[in-house]
C-alpha cells in the first residue's frame, strides 16, 4: 500500500488501484489523482454509499474508483478503479 501524507484525509491506496492506474493513459492518470487530492479535503461530500455494502463509490468520467472511509480515524483507502463497463461486476 502506498500512503499520501497530509494535514487532510490520509489516503491509503491498494495494491488493485495502483495496478489499474498504472495501466491507464497518462491524461487519466492525472485526471484521477487530481480528484482524489480534492476529495480528501471533505471526503463524504463526494463519495457515495453502496447499496448493501459497506464501501463507497466515486464516479469519475468511464471510471469509479471504489473506497472505505474511516471518519474516526479519517482515512480513505482506495480500494480498486474500475472502467464503468466492469465497475459492478464482482464488487465484494
Amino acid at each position: 500500500m502506498l500512503w499520501m501524507n497530509s494535514k487532510m484525509t490520509k489516503i491509503i491506496w491498494d495494491k488493485n488501484a495502483i495496478t489499474f492506474l498504472r495501466k491507464l493513459e497518462k491524461l487519466d492518470k492525472k485526471r484521477i489523482l487530481k480528484k482524489i487530492n480534492i476529495i480528501k479535503q471533505n471526503p463524504l461530500h463526494y463519495l457515495k454509499s453502496l447499496v448493501n455494502i459497506d464501501a463507497y463509490k466515486l464516479r469519475f468520467g468511464d471510471y469509479r474508483i471504489f473506497a472505505d472511509y474511516s471518519k474516526k480515524e479519517d482515512e480513505l483507502i482506495i480500494r480498486s478503479i474500475k472502467h464503468r463497463k466492469n465497475a459492478y461486476k464482482n464488487i465484494k
